[in-house]
């Protein structure tokens, strides 16, 4: 049997216009219109230098066995132009999951972004590269090349998943997935809400914004204000 250790070569593909118009809002708004939720964990950080602009890509996903980079080598084989590689290792932090030769290839290839739940190596190398890397950090040995894994299955970060053609995007908040199903909708729900929250901040910044809903939402949640000090 051959579940755990297996490759599917074909997805299921979103929009291009939808990925192209996703990657021009904040993953913050993108969050924010599905339920805040399909963000992933703080730990899975943006490597190297901050981003102009956010990225938007379609998902190429990999599941790999702890510390192990096998299949993320057939991933990157696989990779079209626009796709983010987006890697679960089960959040294990024992090596690093990719370096300088493999970022400098997933480039060549025009990969849009690549995510891991894993540490890298070879941090300096994406100050020169352009290439949007996101992981939970950095350690100097290098991964395992035995497998098991597999390529374009759904896959899992605390509560977060992530299935093959799903929407991608990153910003230098984080990353955010999109359901294919869903994108089209999400995208005209983040359009509107970005578009609101321009106008707050633009009301903030001359004072004039609508604080009072603070106080409302206090007394409806039953908090006491007390004209006194504490004693």
């Amino acid at each position: 049997m051959s579940v755990g250790f297996r490759v599917f070569s074909k997805r299921k593909l979103p929009s291009p216009e939808v990925v192209r118009a996703l990657g021009e809002l904040p993953s913050a708004n993108v969050a924010d219109v599905m339920t805040r939720l399909n963000s992933l964990p703080a730990s899975i950080r943006l490597q190297g230098p901050r981003l102009a602009a956010p990225v938007a890509g379609v998902a190429l996903t990999v599941q790999v066995s702890a510390g192990d980079n096998l299949v993320i080598h057939k991933a990157l084989n696989m990779a079209q132009e626009g796709d983010v590689i987006i890697v679960s290792n089960g959040g294990a932090q024992t090596q690093a999951l990719m370096g300088e030769v493999m970022f400098s290839y997933a480039k060549f290839k025009k990969v849009a972004a690549i995510v891991f739940d894993g540490p890298i190596r070879d941090l300096d190398s994406l100050d020169h590269l352009g290439l949007p890397v996101y992981a939970t950090g950095t350690r100097p040995g290098g991964p395992m090349k035995q497998g098991p894994g597999q390529i374009n299955v759904p896959i899992s970060f605390e509560g977060c998943v992530a299935c093959p053609g799903d929407v991608v995007l990153v910003d230098n908040d984080g990353v955010v997935v999109v359901p294919r199903a869903d994108a089209e909708v999400v995208l005209r729900a983040a359009r509107t809400l970005s578009e609101k929250d321009q106008a707050k901040v633009a009301a903030a910044r001359d004072g004039s914004l609508d604080r009072s809903w603070v106080d409302a939402a206090l007394e409806k949640a039953g908090c006491e204000i007390i004209e006194a000090t504490y004693e």
